[in-house]
């Protein structure tokens, strides 16, 4: 390559005029300056930095398809050549066949002849490279059979593996049938493990030799370490996954079947790696954690392996009650160790954890945590079962110094929600409240007994008058709830509503619980109202949707609130506002009829996806006449197969009625229901599967309701 002519071409090229991951590209000639350079070290971070830039994540930019050329004319003269060739199949892989990324793919499919090339090369680090490069263009027509020709004589175990997995992305029927010759224990490890995979990608049944070669092979992540394909990285897990992901009888008991097998391994680091795939599994499959409880003696036996199974028990909850007495017994040591078995325990099984966690309250943070339901789908409300013990432990607990910001706001929860029965924390209730401002007034109203009711809420309307600023509209909420009466409530809105961001629809929200009883809010209601909505963040945004719903629920004037709302949703065209477009709809389908206005804007998020559920609503309460029916109960049932607000895609459906729904549709929704693949797949992990198990109950309700 003549380097002279090469850099002036590179220069000529208008890079500050394209874009990659930072903004302008003009920074992409020094990086191929010194991929040709003599420094190692600067060629090293240019190629950090191409990776930063051109191929950000996965993503590709103008600016990558324009450097394609110049990275492969670097990679045949020999710079940096097994580093820019995986830097190339980065690139094929980002892009796409079609739209704006189509270029980028075309691009490198354009340098097939070097990469083909260079499968023969006598370096197998380099031939590994060019054969994934190839793979990733998709161009199965002419690479297939340079590369199945290369396999004939491949000999290095690293090539050979590439090569089976190359063959598999290109032509998955025909991997698999050439996989299978692969499985036989006289092959390398590294060999057979890629011929597993191929043959899981080429659709091949999973059978009693697939299920013998995966498990001897365990552990079996190091087999692909360094490995260019990262998505098989860990095989156990892909192989499981897989198999469930083909929702057919046969294929999840092949995937229960190994992963039981598997789960029961006393081959070092086996077990480790069945047990991160079995938690993926129960995130996946609706019958995991059934099938898989069988398991849990085996996982309990020795008290030594049983933390690493902690995350697994707690997905499979009151089924591997099994694993309680050890768990109890390892609950009795001491620090973070034992916060950790007994916050297992108090998932697996709360009636044996309720006296260990009264026991060393203070030290138990993890425990106290999942007791109060933040590892069942992030709610603050638990039905973990009364236990005088651990009420004793609570009161101490409030009169105690070092507590953090969390676990007032914990201890609080749990006697919210036994109520009455927690009536003996009463006095330690009233003495914590000037230290804890927020986070008590509702365990005070939720637990006092009668007799006491009128001295409690003259503390806590004190409290909402002239207490800490972050406690008056708890206190004022908790004086509500306690007598009904409202003058504080209106007060503390009141000077929230001369706040910002979240404080306002905090206020609004409660406004609008208020009703008609808060028309002396409508002034500053109407103030805290947004300006000119250039420049609103969401924020700011939701709070206006606060504020017109509270307008609207005191005043009872559409003709005030609907501009709102019209405002807010000409300005939501943004993915990330969708949650705030939900929250507009919402809004205008309580103010019915009177909200005709904003039909148009409604009928707009009508595209599918997180918007949907809600539109439709409205439009049901607005104008039910412009919705069409059936097309609209598609569009719900595409929504809840995404899990893209399920919960209100299931309830307009229940709203729209029998006669929206085709046969069809009808058979979509039970498999919503019935299916073994989790619909509810987003959220915090170990609050999915009882996330889906209630969405599952309410698929069932809305088909029986339908029927």
């Amino acid at each position: 390559m003549d380097l002279t002519r090469f850099l002036a071409d590179v220069d000529a090229q208008p890079w500050a005029d394209l874009q990659h991951a930072y903004g302008s590209a003009a920074d992409v000639p020094g990086f191929l300056r010194a991929l040709a350079g003599e420094s190692e070290d600067a060629a090293s971070e240019a190629v950090s930095e191409l990776y930063g830039s051109i191929l950000h994540q996965g993503s590709v930019y103008g600016a990558t398809a324009r450097a394609v050329p110049y990275l492969a004319q670097l990679a045949g003269a020999g710079y940096r050549t097994e580093d820019l060739l995986v830097l190339l199949g980065g690139i094929a892989e980002g892009g796409a066949d079609d739209g704006d990324e189509a270029a980028c793919r075309a691009a490198v499919v354009g340098q097939l002849p070097l990469l083909l090339a260079t499968v023969d090369a006598e370096d197998p680090g380099l031939r590994r490279a060019a054969v994934w490069a190839a793979a990733m263009t998709g161009a199965a027509e002419r690479a297939l059979p340079v590369l199945r020709l290369r396999g004939e004589t491949e000999t290095d175990p690293g090539v050979r593996a590439e090569l089976l997995g190359a063959l598999a992305r290109l032509d998955p029927a025909g991997a698999a049938t050439a996989a299978t010759a692969a499985l036989g224990a006289d092959e390398p490890a590294e060999v057979r493990i890629a011929a597993l995979l191929a043959c899981v990608d080429g659709g091949a049944p999973w059978e009693r030799a697939h299920h013998g070669a995966m498990l001897s092979l365990l552990p079996a992540n190091g087999l692909v370490e360094g490995g260019l394909d990262l998505e098989h990285g860990e095989p156990l897990q892909y192989v499981v996954e897989a198999l469930l992901l083909r929702d057919t009888d046969a294929d999840r008991e092949a995937a229960y079947t190994l992963l039981d097998a598997a789960l029961r391994s006393t081959v070092a680091g086996a077990r480790e790696e069945a047990l991160w795939a079995a938690e993926e599994a129960c995130l996946l499959s609706r019958g995991a954690p059934e099938r898989l409880a069988g398991a849990v003696p085996a996982l309990s036996a020795d008290p030594a392996d049983v933390p690493d199974a902690y995350a697994l028990l707690m997905k499979l909850g009151p089924r591997a009650e099994a694993a309680a007495p050890v768990l109890a017994l390892l609950a009795e040591s001491e620090g973070d160790p034992a916060d950790r078995a007994l916050e297992a325990l108090v998932v697996v099984a709360p009636e044996r954890a309720a006296p260990l966690l009264a026991r060393d309250l203070g030290r138990r943070p993890r425990a106290l945590g999942a007791a109060c339901g933040f590892l069942t789908g992030g709610t603050s409300e638990t039905t973990f079962p009364y236990d005088s013990a651990l009420l004793d432990a609570i009161r101490t607990r409030l009169g105690a110094d070092g507590l953090d910001a969390y676990e007032p706001v914990r201890l609080a929860s749990l006697l919210v929600a036994w109520g009455s029965r927690a009536a003996a924390a009463l006095p330690e209730l009233r003495s914590a409240l000037p230290r804890f401002p927020a986070a008590l007034p509702r365990a005070l109203a939720a637990v006092c007994p009668p007799e006491h009711r009128a001295a409690t809420a003259e503390l806590l309307t004190a409290a909402a008058r002239s207490g800490p600023e972050e406690g008056r509209l708890p206190a004022a909420q908790a004086v509500r709830g306690l007598t009904g009466e409202t003058g504080p409530l209106s007060a503390a809105v009141a000077a929230q509503c001369a706040r910002d961001g979240h404080a306002v629809r905090e206020a609004a929200d409660l406004a609008a619980e208020l009703g008609p009883e808060a028309a002396g809010l409508v002034p500053a209601l109407r103030s805290a109202l947004g300006g000119p909505a250039d420049g609103r963040n969401v924020p700011q945004l939701e709070g206006d949707i606060a504020i017109a719903s509270a307008l609207w629920r005191i005043t009872g004037r559409a003709e005030e609130a609907v501009p709102v709302l019209a405002d807010v949703l000409a300005r939501l065209d943004a993915e990330w506002t969708d949650w705030t477009a939900v929250r507009a709809a919402r809004a205008a389908a309580a103010i019915g009829d009177g909200a005709r206005p904003l039909v148009p804007a409604l009928e707009s998020l009508l595209t599918g996806g997180l918007r949907t559920p809600a539109a439709v609503l409205a439009l049901h309460a607005i104008a039910p006449e412009s919705l069409d029916r059936p097309r609209a109960a598609g569009l719900l049932l595409d929504a809840a197969e995404a899990d893209a607000d399920a919960v209100t895609a299931l309830e307009a459906l229940v709203v729209l009625g029998r006669a929206a729904l085709t046969e069809d549709h009808r058979r979509r929704l039970t498999a919503l229901a019935e299916r073994d693949l989790r619909v509810r797949t987003s959220g915090v992990a170990s609050g999915i599967p009882h996330a889906d198990e209630r969405l599952r109950e309410q698929a069932r309700e809305a088909v029986r309701t339908l029927s």
